[in-house]
Parts: structure tokens; sequence; C-alpha cells
């Protein structure tokens, strides 16, 4: 199974971008978790949200109001909305996927390989 993120790029604050992340080697976007973290320079890698097997969704505290996860099961693809950027929200974001994805990075069976977002003050 590899997991790709896209969608990374520089936008100012106020602004938005989408995340994609895509699966393949197999369909299992209908047993597992999935869900993004990120990672600053110089702190460690944070729960951002997740969306479980059967739809709910979960976000970190410093994201909810302005960020929205969802998933196409049947285009093995999972996306964040990001809306009302801030500078703070720059980081490397990872999408991940696990079968009981929980907030902690234990929790994960399978990363991508991250996509940088930069945002500008």
């Amino acid at each position: 199974v590899q997991l790709q993120a896209s969608g990374g790029g520089l936008v100012q604050a106020g602004g938005s971008l989408r995340l994609s992340c895509s699966a393949s080697g197999r369909t299992f976007f209908n047993y597992y978790g999935t869900g993004w973290f990120r990672q600053a320079p110089g702190k460690e890698r944070e729960f951002v949200s997740r969306i479980t097997w059967n739809g709910v969704r979960n976000y970190g505290d410093s994201v909810k109001g302005r960020f929205t996860i969802s998933r196409d099961n049947g285009k093995n693809t999972m996306y964040l909305q990001m809306d009302s950027l801030k500078p703070e929200d720059t980081a490397v974001y990872y999408c991940a996927a696990g079968r009981s994805l929980r907030v902690d990075v234990q929790s994960v069976e399978y990363w991508g390989q991250g996509t940088l977002v930069t945002v500008s003050s």
C-alpha cells in the first residue's frame, strides 16, 4: 500500500488550499481510518484530522472550524480542505492510514510522503 499526498504550496494568510491523498496497492478506504498529521520545523508531528472507515470525523483543536476532511472511497482518495490559513499552519502535511487510526502517531500503519504547506503573513 502506498499513500501519495499532493496539493501543498505557498499561500497568504487567510487563503485556502486543498490537499489530496491517493492510495494505491489495494482498496482499503472502506476498512481503514485515514487522516492527516503535520510537522512544523523543530516540532513533533501532530494530529490534524481523521475520518474513520464509517465516516466519523475528528479535528485537532487548532484547526477546528477551518479545515474539513473528506474521502471518496470509490476513488481511494482523501482530501483536506484548509480555509482561513494562518502562518502557524505552516508545516509538512502527511496523510496516514490505520485500521484503528487515532490522534497518536503510534496508531498509524501507513504514511504518505508529505507535502509542504507554507502560509505567509
